[in-house]
């Protein structure tokens, strides 16, 4: 290994880079040396916070160092297409907070740049680590299902909207900062994993819906200027022939969804709670399985050292990339097949029947704000 640490640099210090800075903290070979914020209030507080020695007001002005090896951008969405594009131009790996963009347009463009640039591009995605999905991912590699053709996947919260139920700040619910609302949100980390399980199949057509029908708070409401969905639900086929459902809810007057699942011809299986499904002769078998000896193994079995498992997160798996330890996961082609689903439902909605792939890719405008 030629490399003992990582020089990391951030750009944006809200909400998702406390989460994002703890994490590294977790990393003994992450070094986060400087942090950027156009709030100097944000920047300030995140670097005593995680004792960060480099502070600056302009990202710009951060990119002027010479001892970086990455950046992570953790801006609004509509704002990752500027970020990346810089920190890419300056010769530097890029990590991107999810989802890739605020438009499919724009996350077409990244890509671009990151393959011009031939430096990295990886976004966070992290499910794809979580152990439901690598314990469904061994199943399929297997064969254990078979022949997968069809795929469902939700998320659902009683009342979580950003900001008018109490969480977060109104930029989350405002169109021209983050481009989309529960599909965007927590969307983005559920189809990835669908994606991720059915091998990122090519999307051929969408259908889908759109909804924003619970009431909210009136002032809150007023203050927000709340102008995403709250329920976002689609049908998507593949070139393949597999088919996806979908249906993410920020707010829905029911208790409970059933976990996202997998079928095949030969056994199913559900990601949380975890299950897998199958039929010997006369027999229907339901099996479940430990998720803490799972990740136990995996630390402690399947790497040379004994302790370290370089896909226990998506920030690990980045570092260790980094290092030269690991692979890079297809999370930036993961994420722009992500884009164009979410994107296809909004254009779906838009013109009151589905869409092809053809047309979402046609039609789709960017929303990048500048850096």
């Amino acid at each position: 290994m030629s490399k003992k640490e990582v020089r990391i640099g951030i750009i944006g210090c809200g909400q998702i880079a406390q989460q994002h800075l703890a994490t590294y903290k977790e990393i003994p070979e992450a070094n986060v040396v400087a942090c950027a914020d156009i709030l100097p209030a944000a920047a300030d507080k995140s670097a005593a916070t995680f004792g960060i020695p480099n502070v600056y007001y302009s990202a710009h002005e951060m990119l002027k160092r010479d001892d970086l090896d990455a950046v992570d951008v953790c801006l609004h969405n509509n704002f990752h297409r500027a970020g990346v594009e810089a920190v890419l131009a300056s010769g530097r790996h890029c990590y991107c907070e999810k989802p890739m963009a605020g438009a499919y347009a724009d996350a077409v463009a990244m890509k671009a740049a990151a393959e011009a640039s031939g430096k990295l591009l990886h976004i966070q995605l992290a499910g794809i680590y979580s152990n439901e999905v690598r314990s469904v991912k061994e199943l399929i590699d297997d064969g254990a299902l078979g022949e997968v053709y069809y795929a469902r996947t939700n998320g659902h919260r009683r009342r979580g909207r950003p900001y008018v139920d109490g969480y977060g700040k109104p930029t989350f619910v405002q169109k021209e900062n983050s481009g989309g609302g529960a599909l965007y949100d927590m969307g983005v980390y559920h189809i990835s994993e669908l994606l991720w399980l059915l091998g990122n199949p090519s999307p051929t057509r969408i259908s889908g819906r759109t909804f924003q029908k619970l009431a909210m708070d009136p002032k809150r409401q007023e203050l927000s200027g709340y102008s995403v969905e709250e329920l976002g639900t689609g049908l998507v086929n593949f070139s393949n022939g597999m088919a996806l459902d979908i249906l993410e809810a920020w707010a829905m007057h029911l208790d409970t969804l059933e976990g996202s699942f997998i079928l095949g011809s030969d056994g199913g299986a559900r990601l949380r709670p975890f299950g897998y499904f199958t039929s010997h002769g006369d027999l229907d078998i339901d099996g479940g399985a430990s998720m803490g000896a799972a990740a136990y193994r995996r630390r402690k079995l399947r790497t040379e050292d004994g302790d370290t498992d370089t896909r226990d997160n998506s920030q690990r798996h980045w570092v260790n990339v980094l290092l030269g330890n690991d692979t890079l996961l297809p999370t930036m082609d993961l994420a722009l097949n992500t884009m164009l689903i979410s994107e296809g439902i909004y254009l779906s909605e838009k013109l009151g029947r589905e869409v092809t792939a053809d047309e979402v890719q046609a039609l789709s405008v960017s929303t990048a704000k500048p850096l």
